[in-house]
Protein backbone atom coordinates (compact mmCIF):
# COMPACT_ATOMS: atom_id res chain seq x y z
CA UNK A 1 0.00 0.00 0.00
CA UNK A 2 2.23 2.73 1.03
CA UNK A 3 5.49 4.42 -0.41
CA UNK A 4 7.11 5.92 1.84
CA UNK A 5 8.69 8.35 -0.34
CA UNK A 6 5.67 9.57 -1.13
CA UNK A 7 4.05 10.39 2.54
CA UNK A 8 4.06 13.97 3.44
CA UNK A 9 5.46 14.48 7.54
CA UNK A 10 4.66 16.80 9.42
CA UNK A 11 5.68 18.26 12.81
CA UNK A 12 2.80 19.62 14.37
CA UNK A 13 2.87 18.68 18.52
CA UNK A 14 -0.19 17.60 19.80
CA UNK A 15 -2.11 17.25 23.37
CA UNK A 16 -0.91 13.72 24.32
CA UNK A 17 -3.69 11.85 25.38
CA UNK A 18 -2.69 8.33 26.76
CA UNK A 19 -6.16 6.62 27.17
CA UNK A 20 -5.12 3.02 26.21
CA UNK A 21 -4.27 1.77 29.70
CA UNK A 22 -7.70 3.63 30.96
CA UNK A 23 -9.66 0.68 32.43
CA UNK A 24 -13.72 0.34 32.33
CA UNK A 25 -15.53 2.11 34.73
CA UNK A 26 -18.22 -0.30 34.44
CA UNK A 27 -20.72 2.50 33.61
CA UNK A 28 -23.32 1.66 30.78
CA UNK A 29 -21.63 2.74 27.68
CA UNK A 30 -25.88 3.40 26.37
CA UNK A 31 -25.59 6.36 29.24
CA UNK A 32 -22.53 8.23 27.81
CA UNK A 33 -21.42 7.36 24.16
CA UNK A 34 -24.68 9.01 22.67
CA UNK A 35 -24.19 12.23 24.51
CA UNK A 36 -20.66 12.29 24.16
CA UNK A 37 -19.85 15.65 21.89
CA UNK A 38 -16.94 14.47 19.85
CA UNK A 39 -19.08 11.49 18.91
CA UNK A 40 -21.15 14.15 16.36
CA UNK A 41 -17.51 16.41 16.08
CA UNK A 42 -15.91 13.84 14.22
CA UNK A 43 -18.11 11.74 12.22
CA UNK A 44 -18.37 16.00 10.27
CA UNK A 45 -14.96 15.91 10.28
CA UNK A 46 -14.72 12.42 8.55
CA UNK A 47 -17.75 13.20 6.07
CA UNK A 48 -16.32 16.39 4.81
CA UNK A 49 -13.02 14.35 4.69
CA UNK A 50 -14.62 11.01 2.16
CA UNK A 51 -16.83 14.37 0.48
CA UNK A 52 -13.30 15.32 -1.09
CA UNK A 53 -12.27 12.53 -2.70
CA UNK A 54 -11.60 8.89 -2.97
CA UNK A 55 -7.88 9.10 -2.70
CA UNK A 56 -6.06 7.92 0.04
CA UNK A 57 -5.14 10.70 1.38
CA UNK A 58 -3.13 14.44 0.68
CA UNK A 59 0.12 12.25 0.35
CA UNK A 60 -1.08 9.82 -2.26
CA UNK A 61 -2.44 10.44 -5.82
CA UNK A 62 -4.04 6.95 -5.51
CA UNK A 63 -7.02 5.58 -5.40
CA UNK A 64 -5.86 2.74 -3.14
CA UNK A 65 -8.35 -1.11 -2.89
CA UNK A 66 -6.94 -0.96 0.73
CA UNK A 67 -8.12 1.84 2.16
CA UNK A 68 -11.34 2.30 -0.24
CA UNK A 69 -12.56 -0.87 1.81
CA UNK A 70 -12.66 1.24 4.83
CA UNK A 71 -14.29 3.92 4.01
CA UNK A 72 -16.60 3.17 1.08
CA UNK A 73 -19.64 2.32 3.09
CA UNK A 74 -18.95 6.34 4.12
CA UNK A 75 -18.58 7.37 0.87
CA UNK A 76 -22.21 5.77 -0.21
CA UNK A 77 -23.85 8.53 2.30
CA UNK A 78 -22.14 11.36 0.34
CA UNK A 79 -21.23 10.04 -3.39
CA UNK A 80 -23.56 9.23 -5.97
CA UNK A 81 -23.78 5.44 -6.39
CA UNK A 82 -22.46 5.36 -9.64
CA UNK A 83 -19.30 7.05 -9.16
CA UNK A 84 -18.56 4.52 -6.20
CA UNK A 85 -19.51 1.94 -8.44
CA UNK A 86 -17.25 3.25 -11.31
CA UNK A 87 -14.07 3.48 -8.72
CA UNK A 88 -14.75 -0.41 -8.35
CA UNK A 89 -15.19 -0.88 -11.81
CA UNK A 90 -11.44 0.43 -12.54
CA UNK A 91 -10.21 -2.00 -10.24
CA UNK A 92 -11.77 -5.25 -11.86
CA UNK A 93 -10.82 -3.26 -15.27
CA UNK A 94 -7.34 -3.41 -14.60
CA UNK A 95 -7.56 -7.15 -13.22
CA UNK A 96 -4.70 -9.60 -14.46
CA UNK A 97 -5.48 -12.51 -16.75
CA UNK A 98 -4.60 -14.73 -13.53
CA UNK A 99 -7.49 -13.21 -11.60
CA UNK A 100 -4.77 -10.60 -9.83
CA UNK A 101 -5.97 -7.00 -8.40
CA UNK A 102 -3.87 -4.07 -8.40
CA UNK A 103 -3.16 -2.01 -5.18
CA UNK A 104 -4.25 1.17 -6.67
CA UNK A 105 -4.50 3.04 -9.78
CA UNK A 106 -3.77 6.93 -10.91
CA UNK A 107 -4.97 8.89 -14.44
CA UNK A 108 -2.59 8.52 -17.00
CA UNK A 109 -2.80 12.27 -17.57
CA UNK A 110 -1.26 12.81 -14.07
CA UNK A 111 1.95 11.00 -15.00
CA UNK A 112 4.69 12.59 -17.35
CA UNK A 113 3.74 11.52 -20.93
CA UNK A 114 1.41 9.27 -19.41
CA UNK A 115 3.80 6.92 -18.80
CA UNK A 116 5.95 5.03 -15.47
CA UNK A 117 8.07 2.57 -14.44
CA UNK A 118 6.17 2.04 -11.43
CA UNK A 119 2.43 2.47 -12.72
CA UNK A 120 2.96 -0.49 -15.64
CA UNK A 121 -0.56 -2.39 -15.35
CA UNK A 122 -3.02 -1.38 -18.08
CA UNK A 123 -5.89 -2.28 -20.16
CA UNK A 124 -7.81 -1.67 -22.72
CA UNK A 125 -10.65 -1.64 -20.44
CA UNK A 126 -9.68 1.14 -18.80
CA UNK A 127 -7.76 3.04 -21.37
CA UNK A 128 -7.37 6.37 -19.37
CA UNK A 129 -5.80 4.61 -15.97
CA UNK A 130 -2.79 3.17 -14.99
CA UNK A 131 -2.24 0.88 -12.06
CA UNK A 132 0.45 -1.39 -9.85
CA UNK A 133 0.74 -3.87 -7.66
CA UNK A 134 3.00 -4.22 -4.26
CA UNK A 135 3.38 -8.11 -4.78
CA UNK A 136 4.62 -8.69 -1.11
CA UNK A 137 1.26 -8.18 0.35
CA UNK A 138 -1.81 -10.66 -0.05
CA UNK A 139 -4.40 -8.36 0.32
CA UNK A 140 -5.24 -6.54 -2.67
CA UNK A 141 -7.76 -9.06 -3.67
CA UNK A 142 -9.34 -9.56 -0.65
CA UNK A 143 -10.02 -5.66 0.14
CA UNK A 144 -11.64 -5.62 -3.04
CA UNK A 145 -13.74 -8.30 -2.77
CA UNK A 146 -14.93 -6.75 0.80
CA UNK A 147 -15.41 -3.48 -0.54
CA UNK A 148 -17.76 -4.85 -2.93
CA UNK A 149 -20.08 -6.46 -0.42
CA UNK A 150 -19.76 -3.50 1.49
CA UNK A 151 -21.01 -0.89 -1.35
CA UNK A 152 -24.33 -4.00 -1.78
CA UNK A 153 -25.09 -3.95 1.93
CA UNK A 154 -25.28 -0.35 1.83
CA UNK A 155 -26.98 0.12 -1.34
CA UNK A 156 -29.03 -2.58 -2.18
CA UNK A 157 -27.28 -2.48 -5.50
CA UNK A 158 -27.16 -5.93 -6.08
CA UNK A 159 -27.44 -5.15 -10.11
CA UNK A 160 -23.79 -4.23 -9.68
CA UNK A 161 -22.72 -7.82 -9.30
CA UNK A 162 -24.33 -8.78 -12.91
CA UNK A 163 -22.38 -6.09 -14.40
CA UNK A 164 -20.35 -6.88 -16.77
CA UNK A 165 -16.76 -5.54 -17.15
CA UNK A 166 -15.32 -6.62 -20.71
CA UNK A 167 -17.42 -10.29 -21.29
CA UNK A 168 -17.10 -11.12 -17.82
CA UNK A 169 -19.37 -9.76 -15.18
CA UNK A 170 -18.18 -8.63 -11.46
CA UNK A 171 -19.52 -11.67 -9.76
CA UNK A 172 -17.16 -13.73 -11.95
CA UNK A 173 -14.35 -11.36 -11.95
CA UNK A 174 -14.44 -11.58 -8.07
CA UNK A 175 -14.56 -15.51 -7.76
CA UNK A 176 -11.63 -15.13 -10.05
CA UNK A 177 -9.63 -12.82 -7.81
CA UNK A 178 -10.23 -15.52 -5.10
CA UNK A 179 -9.15 -18.31 -7.54
CA UNK A 180 -5.69 -16.09 -7.99
CA UNK A 181 -4.97 -16.79 -4.61
CA UNK A 182 -5.60 -20.33 -4.90
CA UNK A 183 -3.38 -20.45 -7.58
CA UNK A 184 -0.61 -18.35 -6.95
CA UNK A 185 -0.73 -17.57 -2.96
CA UNK A 186 -1.57 -21.20 -1.58
CA UNK A 187 1.38 -23.10 0.37
CA UNK A 188 -0.47 -26.53 0.35
CA UNK A 189 2.00 -27.82 2.83
CA UNK A 190 0.21 -25.36 5.79
CA UNK A 191 -3.06 -24.96 3.86
CA UNK A 192 -2.53 -21.24 4.14
CA UNK A 193 -1.81 -18.37 2.08
CA UNK A 194 1.37 -16.57 1.80
CA UNK A 195 3.32 -13.54 1.10
CA UNK A 196 6.42 -12.33 1.73
CA UNK A 197 7.77 -10.91 5.74
CA UNK A 198 6.02 -7.78 6.68
CA UNK A 199 5.27 -6.30 10.05
CA UNK A 200 2.02 -7.22 11.00
CA UNK A 201 -0.76 -5.77 8.20
CA UNK A 202 2.29 -3.98 6.55
CA UNK A 203 3.78 -4.29 3.35
CA UNK A 204 7.54 -3.10 3.15
CA UNK A 205 9.77 -6.60 2.99
CA UNK A 206 13.20 -6.18 5.00
CA UNK A 207 15.61 -6.98 2.52
CA UNK A 208 15.28 -3.64 0.09
CA UNK A 209 15.39 0.28 0.82
CA UNK A 210 11.50 0.23 -0.40
CA UNK A 211 10.92 -3.26 0.22
CA UNK A 212 7.40 -3.23 -1.97
CA UNK A 213 8.07 -5.75 -5.06
CA UNK A 214 8.88 -9.83 -4.36
CA UNK A 215 12.22 -11.00 -6.13
CA UNK A 216 14.74 -13.88 -5.15
CA UNK A 217 16.15 -12.39 -2.27
CA UNK A 218 12.19 -11.74 -0.39
CA UNK A 219 11.44 -14.93 2.70
CA UNK A 220 7.82 -16.19 1.81
CA UNK A 221 5.99 -16.14 5.38
CA UNK A 222 2.80 -16.86 6.45
CA UNK A 223 0.71 -14.57 8.72
CA UNK A 224 -2.24 -13.94 10.49
CA UNK A 225 -3.35 -11.05 8.49
CA UNK A 226 -3.23 -12.53 4.77
CA UNK A 227 -5.30 -15.05 5.81
CA UNK A 228 -7.96 -13.59 8.25
CA UNK A 229 -8.29 -11.29 5.05
CA UNK A 230 -9.28 -13.95 2.97
CA UNK A 231 -11.59 -15.19 5.63
CA UNK A 232 -13.32 -12.22 5.84
CA UNK A 233 -13.49 -11.71 1.71
CA UNK A 234 -14.43 -15.71 1.63
CA UNK A 235 -17.70 -14.93 4.05
CA UNK A 236 -18.65 -11.59 2.26
CA UNK A 237 -18.38 -13.55 -0.62
CA UNK A 238 -20.70 -16.62 -0.10
CA UNK A 239 -22.89 -13.73 1.51
CA UNK A 240 -23.37 -12.34 -2.02
CA UNK A 241 -23.98 -16.03 -3.79
CA UNK A 242 -25.13 -18.62 -1.57
CA UNK A 243 -24.72 -20.73 -4.36
CA UNK A 244 -21.17 -21.17 -4.24
CA UNK A 245 -20.96 -21.85 -0.63
CA UNK A 246 -20.27 -25.80 -1.12
CA UNK A 247 -17.53 -24.47 -2.51
CA UNK A 248 -15.60 -22.04 -0.95
CA UNK A 249 -17.40 -22.99 2.34
CA UNK A 250 -15.15 -25.54 2.34
CA UNK A 251 -11.70 -23.24 1.53
CA UNK A 252 -12.90 -21.42 4.18
CA UNK A 253 -13.22 -24.00 6.90
CA UNK A 254 -10.11 -24.91 5.73
CA UNK A 255 -7.97 -21.95 6.40
CA UNK A 256 -9.66 -21.23 9.42
CA UNK A 257 -8.40 -24.20 11.30
CA UNK A 258 -5.28 -24.45 9.62
CA UNK A 259 -4.85 -20.46 10.95
CA UNK A 260 -5.70 -21.41 14.67
CA UNK A 261 -3.49 -25.07 14.41
CA UNK A 262 -0.63 -23.24 13.01
CA UNK A 263 -0.36 -19.34 13.81
CA UNK A 264 -2.11 -19.55 17.02
CA UNK A 265 -0.09 -19.43 20.35
CA UNK A 266 -2.50 -20.99 22.71
CA UNK A 267 0.09 -21.08 25.33
CA UNK A 268 0.73 -17.42 25.09
CA UNK A 269 -3.14 -16.54 23.84
CA UNK A 270 -1.51 -15.00 21.58
CA UNK A 271 -0.65 -14.78 16.76
CA UNK A 272 3.00 -16.15 16.04
CA UNK A 273 4.50 -13.23 13.73
CA UNK A 274 5.24 -15.47 10.92
CA UNK A 275 5.95 -19.01 10.10
CA UNK A 276 8.89 -19.29 7.10
CA UNK A 277 9.06 -21.64 4.28
CA UNK A 278 13.21 -21.08 3.27
CA UNK A 279 14.49 -19.16 6.54
CA UNK A 280 13.90 -16.11 8.24
CA UNK A 281 15.18 -12.72 7.03
CA UNK A 282 16.25 -11.94 10.97
CA UNK A 283 19.31 -12.84 13.05
CA UNK A 284 18.96 -16.83 14.55
CA UNK A 285 18.90 -15.58 17.73
CA UNK A 286 16.08 -12.97 17.25
CA UNK A 287 12.73 -13.89 19.18
CA UNK A 288 10.46 -12.69 16.86
CA UNK A 289 7.38 -14.53 18.96
CA UNK A 290 7.90 -12.16 21.26
CA UNK A 291 5.91 -9.40 19.17
CA UNK A 292 2.14 -8.88 19.31
CA UNK A 293 1.03 -7.92 15.98
CA UNK A 294 -2.42 -5.77 17.24
CA UNK A 295 -3.44 -5.05 13.21
CA UNK A 296 -3.57 -8.92 12.63
CA UNK A 297 -5.37 -9.73 15.65
CA UNK A 298 -8.42 -7.15 15.34
CA UNK A 299 -8.27 -8.56 11.58
CA UNK A 300 -8.60 -12.02 13.63
CA UNK A 301 -11.57 -11.28 15.58
CA UNK A 302 -13.32 -9.79 12.47
CA UNK A 303 -12.85 -13.21 10.82
CA UNK A 304 -14.01 -14.48 13.59
CA UNK A 305 -11.45 -16.69 14.75
CA UNK A 306 -11.49 -16.02 18.66
CA UNK A 307 -13.56 -16.03 21.39
CA UNK A 308 -15.11 -13.28 23.81
CA UNK A 309 -12.46 -14.96 26.45
CA UNK A 310 -9.65 -14.68 23.66
CA UNK A 311 -10.71 -11.08 22.25
CA UNK A 312 -11.25 -9.94 26.34
CA UNK A 313 -7.38 -11.30 26.58
CA UNK A 314 -6.42 -10.07 23.66
CA UNK A 315 -7.76 -6.40 24.40
CA UNK A 316 -5.95 -6.69 27.74
CA UNK A 317 -2.61 -7.36 26.25
CA UNK A 318 -3.39 -4.40 23.81
CA UNK A 319 -3.66 -2.34 26.64
CA UNK A 320 -0.60 -3.24 28.49
CA UNK A 321 1.42 -3.03 25.54
CA UNK A 322 0.56 0.86 25.15
CA UNK A 323 1.15 1.66 28.51
CA UNK A 324 4.59 -0.70 28.55
CA UNK A 325 5.85 0.98 25.35
CA UNK A 326 4.42 4.58 26.21
CA UNK A 327 2.31 5.48 23.59
CA UNK A 328 -1.27 7.10 22.86
CA UNK A 329 -4.01 3.52 21.41
CA UNK A 330 -4.41 -0.29 20.73
CA UNK A 331 -3.43 1.22 17.20
CA UNK A 332 -0.22 0.61 17.96
CA UNK A 333 0.92 -1.79 15.13
CA UNK A 334 3.34 -4.36 17.60
CA UNK A 335 4.70 -4.09 20.72
CA UNK A 336 7.86 -5.06 21.33
CA UNK A 337 8.85 -3.29 17.83
CA UNK A 338 11.48 -5.11 15.46
CA UNK A 339 14.93 -3.54 16.61
CA UNK A 340 17.03 -0.79 14.73
CA UNK A 341 18.57 -1.87 11.72
CA UNK A 342 16.25 -5.03 11.14
CA UNK A 343 14.79 -3.53 8.17
CA UNK A 344 16.79 -1.29 5.08
CA UNK A 345 14.06 0.70 4.28
CA UNK A 346 14.69 4.08 6.74
CA UNK A 347 11.41 4.59 7.61
CA UNK A 348 10.96 0.98 9.45
CA UNK A 349 12.99 2.60 12.49
CA UNK A 350 11.23 1.44 15.94
CA UNK A 351 8.10 2.87 16.23
CA UNK A 352 8.15 4.49 13.25
CA UNK A 353 5.76 3.75 10.28
CA UNK A 354 4.52 -0.23 10.48
CA UNK A 355 6.54 -0.94 12.90
CA UNK A 356 4.95 0.27 16.09
CA UNK A 357 3.50 3.31 14.42
CA UNK A 358 0.10 3.79 15.91
CA UNK A 359 -2.29 3.33 12.98
CA UNK A 360 -6.22 4.44 13.90
CA UNK A 361 -7.10 2.91 10.73
CA UNK A 362 -6.20 -0.58 12.36
CA UNK A 363 -7.05 0.29 15.94
CA UNK A 364 -10.59 2.39 14.69
CA UNK A 365 -11.01 -1.64 13.58
CA UNK A 366 -10.46 -3.31 16.58
CA UNK A 367 -12.83 -0.51 18.63
CA UNK A 368 -15.48 -2.04 16.01
CA UNK A 369 -15.17 -5.64 16.79
CA UNK A 370 -15.21 -4.95 20.49
CA UNK A 371 -18.74 -3.55 20.21
CA UNK A 372 -19.71 -6.19 17.62
CA UNK A 373 -18.64 -8.70 20.22
CA UNK A 374 -20.38 -7.14 23.34
CA UNK A 375 -17.54 -5.10 24.68
CA UNK A 376 -19.33 -1.49 24.71
CA UNK A 377 -17.76 -0.02 27.42
CA UNK A 378 -14.16 -1.04 26.82
CA UNK A 379 -14.55 -0.06 23.16
CA UNK A 380 -15.75 3.60 24.06
CA UNK A 381 -12.39 4.23 26.79
CA UNK A 382 -10.14 2.86 24.39
CA UNK A 383 -12.01 5.14 21.05
CA UNK A 384 -11.47 8.32 23.51
CA UNK A 385 -7.97 9.50 22.12
CA UNK A 386 -8.40 8.54 19.14
CA UNK A 387 -10.90 10.94 19.00
CA UNK A 388 -9.33 13.18 20.63
CA UNK A 389 -6.03 13.60 18.96
CA UNK A 390 -8.04 13.83 15.50
CA UNK A 391 -10.07 17.29 17.01
CA UNK A 392 -6.72 18.35 18.45
CA UNK A 393 -5.01 18.42 15.38
CA UNK A 394 -8.12 19.39 13.22
CA UNK A 395 -7.70 16.29 11.18
CA UNK A 396 -6.66 12.69 10.17
CA UNK A 397 -3.68 11.73 10.24
CA UNK A 398 -2.03 8.80 8.32
CA UNK A 399 -0.55 7.39 11.56
CA UNK A 400 0.93 8.85 14.94
CA UNK A 401 4.54 8.40 16.81
CA UNK A 402 4.73 7.10 20.22
CA UNK A 403 4.18 10.45 21.90
CA UNK A 404 1.26 11.27 19.75
CA UNK A 405 2.79 13.27 16.96
CA UNK A 406 0.94 13.18 13.92
CA UNK A 407 2.47 11.62 10.53
CA UNK A 408 1.98 10.32 6.94
CA UNK A 409 -0.53 11.86 4.83
CA UNK A 410 -3.12 14.43 6.23
CA UNK A 411 -6.50 14.09 5.20
CA UNK A 412 -5.71 9.86 5.42
CA UNK A 413 -9.70 8.80 4.29
CA UNK A 414 -8.63 5.05 5.74
CA UNK A 415 -9.06 6.38 9.15
CA UNK A 416 -11.76 9.01 8.76
CA UNK A 417 -13.62 6.03 7.56
CA UNK A 418 -12.59 3.51 10.14
CA UNK A 419 -13.39 5.89 12.81
CA UNK A 420 -16.95 6.73 11.49
CA UNK A 421 -18.12 3.43 11.31
CA UNK A 422 -17.17 2.44 14.66
CA UNK A 423 -18.73 5.41 16.56
CA UNK A 424 -21.77 4.53 14.57
CA UNK A 425 -21.29 1.45 15.94
CA UNK A 426 -21.13 2.63 19.38
CA UNK A 427 -24.03 4.80 18.92
CA UNK A 428 -26.47 2.13 17.83
CA UNK A 429 -25.82 0.20 21.24
CA UNK A 430 -28.02 3.03 23.25
CA UNK A 431 -30.61 2.98 21.21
Amino acid sequence: MRNLYFALSTSLLILSCNGGGNKSTGSNTAQHAPQDSSFQLVKDMATNVIKAGFNAGDGYSEVWIRDYNTFITLATKVHPHDQIKDQLGIFFKLQGADGNIADGFVKKSSLKNGVSDYYTITNPLAAEYAGHKNTVETDQETSLIQAVHKYIIATKDSSFLAQKIGETSVKDRMEQALQFLMDKRYNSTYGLLWGATTVDWGDVQPEHDWGVHLDESSHIALDIYDNAMFLIALDNYIDLFPEKKEKWGKVREMIASNTMKHLWDDKNQKFIPHIYIKGSPFPKDFDENQIYYHGGTAIAIEANLLSKEQIKTSLDKMIKNVKDAGAATIGLTVYPTYPAGFFKNKGMYPYGYQNGGDWTWFGGRMIQQLVKNGFQQEAYEQIKPMLARVIKNKGFYEWYTKDNKPEGSGTFRGEAGVLYDAISLLENTGK
